[in-house]
């Protein structure tokens, strides 16, 4: 098919990132769809547009979600609550989680998608370092992949959207050494909850990108304050 266009959840993570670079790898025409949610920082927003600035991503769109900060529940958006320092053993759902987060990014990726006729959205949830997220499990991507079968006009015409979710079963080493054969600019993502020119090195999301790129083999390219 001539012209497959994708959509890619960017947040300017490792994660997401490595999803535009699998996208890329495999010929779609890239669209991007950044969040502002009230996340802790702006940092990540600002590592989205230089990655989809790197791949030269022409239609980019960043919406504006401050829902998610006024309802807090999140170590994420809510300043009151303590972001964890300690690897998340996955047991428990952790402080981190934020209510709803990828369902409402979904269901606007997925009006984006419908809109400019896409094949595809990339979203890079996986349900291995972060299982106590539910909605980064399989069940809730079958779920949503059930919702846009029966809930968009493309589908309902014979031409559904995909969900891809290339990620979901990997560990972060599988990751990191993936999108390394692929080019990935993994220099120019951030991951740290707090968001400073230099990664913390501690929360829960630093250090397990650290492992990942120790199992790896491979070294992290961005600074870090503490390791």
């Amino acid at each position: 098919m001539l012209n497959r266009k994708a959509v890619v959840v960017l947040s300017g993570g490792l994660d997401s990132t490595t999803c535009l670079g699998i996208a890329a790898d495999e010929g779609y025409s890239l669209y991007t769809l950044t969040f502002d949610y009230g996340q802790r920082h702006a940092r990540e927003l600002r590592a989205a547009e230089q990655v989809a600035d790197y791949y030269q991503v022409a239609d980019r769109r960043i919406v504006k979600l401050d829902f998610l900060r006024k309802i807090g529940k999140s170590a994420l958006t809510d300043f009151h609550l303590s972001v964890p320092k300690n690897v998340h053993d996955g047991e428990d759902i952790p402080i981190t989680y934020v209510p709803g987060r990828n369902l409402l990014f979904l269901s606007l990726a997925a009006s984006f998608a419908e809109a400019i006729e896409a094949q595809a959205i990339y979203i890079g949830v996986n349900a291995l370092d972060y299982s106590g997220y539910p909605d980064c499990r399989p069940q809730f991507i079958q779920a949503v992949q059930k919702v846009l079968d029966v809930g968009t006009k493309t589908a309902v015409e014979g031409a559904p959207i995909s969900l891809q979710t290339p990620l979901l079963h990997l560990t972060k080493a599988e990751i990191i050494r993936w999108g390394h054969r692929l080019g990935v600019p993994y220099q120019l993502t951030t991951s740290c909850y707090e968001g400073a020119e230099e990664a913390c090195g501690e929360c829960d999301s630093c250090r397990l990108r650290l492992r990942g790129f120790k199992e790896a083999g491979l070294v992290d390219p961005i600074p870090y304050r503490s390791l």
